[in-house]
């Protein structure tokens, strides 16, 4: 797993212009070793395809350079897959376009809240979707938040994926041999004019999916916001709704003015209670305070991503 080594920090790997490049390349070739020329590890996937070719998949990945070159003379055809997460510095949140629905809009709304607006680069992938890239801060100041491990995960019913620890992605000029798009082409779709930040993928997750039915209502949450009786709900949290669960009560409490140790006092021995360990029960807190609180509206903000995508 060669991809999990110390790497530099994503900014200084990711220039605004290598997304251009990599869309520009003129074969697949070029385009692999110039992300590994950039110490981002790359693997090679089925042409025209998104199955990995190398045994152990992504954990194969690699940013070595004769590795590289001898994985893609092998196969000069095969596409190009990335790690997502700590291994690349980047993450990927996955707008999917099904025949039930796409998941346009909800990215829209997660933006009006301020959770999804910091991206680097848009793809357009060839079901019509769109892979919006957030480069992951890894410098030593960001050790102590959540933002250092954030795994992937599948939000269905709104049908937005998110890429980070544990998954990858098809990265430009891979192609794929069938889609929206007649030519199968992931393809730049625009690189960000706008201030860029990493993407908390907790807060987003809890947004596009809030805990279970069975916690309060908003109107009922105003007679339950007392610190007492939040870590009492917390603490009748299932496996698979914890960190959710810990998320809103969290919410709850900064809604009301709590400070952060108020908050991490109450509600981190009811984390403790249902198997949650203090990194992430801390990690959760900080989300919480991080998406309730104001956030300033960019005036460089960009159209709708669904009229983007049909440019």
């Amino acid at each position: 797993m060669e991809h999990t080594a110390q790497r530099r920090p994503a900014i200084s790997r990711w220039d605004p212009m290598l997304p251009v490049q990599l869309s520009e390349a003129p074969d697949l070739v070029t385009a692999s070793t110039m992300l590994a020329s950039r110490d981002i590890p790359v693997f090679p996937c089925v042409a025209g395809g998104k199955q990995p070719l190398t045994r152990h998949g992504f954990h194969d990945a690699s940013a070595d350079l004769a590795t590289v070159h001898e994985w893609w003379s092998r196969w000069p055809d095969a596409n190009i897959g990335m790690p997502t997460g700590i291994a690349s510095g980047v993450d990927v949140v996955d707008i999917d376009v099904h025949a039930g629905g796409n998941g346009f809009d909800s990215f829209e709304r997660a933006r009006g809240e301020g959770l999804a607006e910091g991206w680097a680069w848009l793809v357009r992938t060839p079901s019509g979707g769109v892979h919006a890239s957030y480069l992951r801060d890894t410098s030593a100041d960001a050790a102590a938040t959540s933002l250092t491990e954030q795994r992937s995960w599948q939000a269905p019913s709104r049908h937005i994926d998110f890429r980070g620890d544990g998954g990858y992605v098809v990265v430009p000029p891979s192609r794929t041999t069938a889609g929206a798009d007649e030519a199968g082409r992931y393809r730049l779709l625009a690189v960000s004019q706008h201030p860029i930040s990493p993407v908390d993928a907790a807060a987003l997750r809890a947004f596009l999916e809030p805990p279970r039915a069975d916690l309060p209502s908003p109107a009922a949450a105003q007679l339950l916001t007392r610190p007492d009786r939040l870590a009492a709900q917390v603490e009748r949290l299932q496996q698979g709704e914890r960190n959710r669960g810990l998320f809103w009560a969290a919410c709850r409490m900064v809604e009301d003015g709590h400070a952060f140790d108020a908050t991490a006092d109450a509600l981190g021995p009811a984390g403790r209670t249902i198997g949650l360990e203090d990194r992430e029960i801390l990690a959760t807190i900080r989300s919480a305070y991080r998406s309730t609180s104001p956030r300033p509206t960019s005036a460089t903000r960009t159209s709708r991503l669904s009229e983007v995508v049909a440019l």
